[in-house]
């Protein structure tokens, strides 16, 4: 069985994320959709809050399981036997970042490889943090997020109630 580690803040999921999700799944048995826990970072959404989006999004998604974790990534993967972890690339700054870390992450554990995959045209310029800024202002969010996720996020900065 092929499993991979789609690993990510995902605060929130957008529909970039959800994207690079289903092309993933055309390559692997499994997908874990690995939620990070990172104390540096600093999220609009709870670790749970995070989680529970993210699973609603993918429910449909059977050969997809939403976990968290804490540390290395190779060493996740390594628990959850993965060959490999996917990442997605919207522009070229992004693969400068993404292939340190490959880098790095292939000395780690040289077991597990990379996978990037390039962010359909449509969705190329999406990211949590354009989508969140949209939301605070109360637009719609069809465009960007699932429904799930545009609701969430509306209700956080009170254009719901």
């Amino acid at each position: 069985m092929k499993t991979a580690v789609y690993p990510g803040s995902f605060d929130p999921m957008t529909l970039g994320h959800l994207d690079i999700v289903d092309r993933a799944r055309c390559m692997f048995d499994k997908i874990f959709v690995a939620i990070a826990i990172n104390s540096a970072k600093t999220t609009l959404f709870s670790l749970e809050e995070r989680r529970s989006l993210t699973q609603e999004v993918l429910k449909d998604r059977k050969d997809v399981e939403v976990v968290t974790f804490e540390g290395l990534l190779t060493d996740f993967a390594r628990d959850v036997n993965a060959t490999a972890i996917v990442r997605g690339i919207r522009a070229v700054t992004d693969f400068d970042y993404e292939y340190a870390i490959y880098q790095v992450n292939r000395q780690l554990n040289p077991s597990v490889d990379t996978v990037f995959l390039l962010a359909s045209q449509k969705y190329s310029f999406i990211s949590s943090t354009i989508i969140k800024e949209v939301a605070r202002y109360g637009k719609s969010l069809a465009e960007y997020a699932p429904p799930e996720v545009s609701e969430a996020l509306l209700k956080k900065f009170g254009h719901i109630v």
